[in-house]
């Protein structure tokens, strides 16, 4: 049975919504999976004046070296002009340690966010996020065609080949349509079959 962590940092929620729904894909695949937020880096003032809930009722990881204790990483973060939150780099900053020893080396790594517009900048955040899983040494998992869901343009959704992705609109309304969670599972689902066969 492989090891999943849901690694991901969300001010509203809907980045959240989408790490619940990697974990269900997780563990409707028969694996184990642990959701953890980073942690909050902004100042509480101004997190509670722009009304930041995303993160309420999770756990915070206790640190970079707990990375190491899993099978595979699936990091989840809001787009911040086209790159990952500073919440989400501030935790990668402290990974040196975990790359100097190879300590990630051979794990399988993924990702997923939420922009406000539809090119808001979903595929350079993933991509973002994606570089570190390269340089640990991660085997990268995308949200590979076989989920067709991300296919059509007979609505708006996210959904790219680099990684799930939901649109939460200007204002933050939109919530993760029921195809963005599904692309989301599949992600998770292929993620924790892609680490069973490589630690298995």
């Amino acid at each position: 049975m492989a090891r999943i962590l849901v690694l991901f940092y969300s001010s509203y929620g809907h980045v959240a919504q989408m790490a619940d729904a990697v974990a269900e894909g997780v563990r409707q695949a028969g694996h184990e999976c642990d959701i953890r937020h980073v942690p909050e880096t902004a100042p509480k003032e101004v997190a509670e004046r722009a009304g930041f809930k995303g993160m309420e009722g999770y756990s915070c990881i206790e640190g970079p070296d707990a990375l190491a204790d899993y099978d595979g990483i699936v990091v989840g973060t809001p787009t911040r002009y086209g790159r990952m939150t500073s919440q989400m780099a501030a935790f990668w900053d402290q990974t040196g340690g975990l790359w100097m020893k190879g300590a990630l080396i051979g794990k399988v790594g993924a990702a997923f966010t939420s922009t406000a517009s539809q090119h808001g900048g979903q595929e350079t955040t993933l991509m973002a996020a994606i570089t570190n899983l390269l340089h640990m040494g991660c085997t990268i998992v995308g949200l590979d065609y076989g989920f067709e869901g991300q296919n059509g343009v007979d609505e708006v959704k996210g959904g790219t080949p680099y990684g799930a992705s939901t649109i939460a609109g200007a204002d933050g309304s939109r919530q993760p349509s029921a195809v963005e969670l599904d692309g989301a599972r599949y992600l998770g689902r292929r993620v924790a079959e892609t680490a069973a066969k490589l630690h298995g």
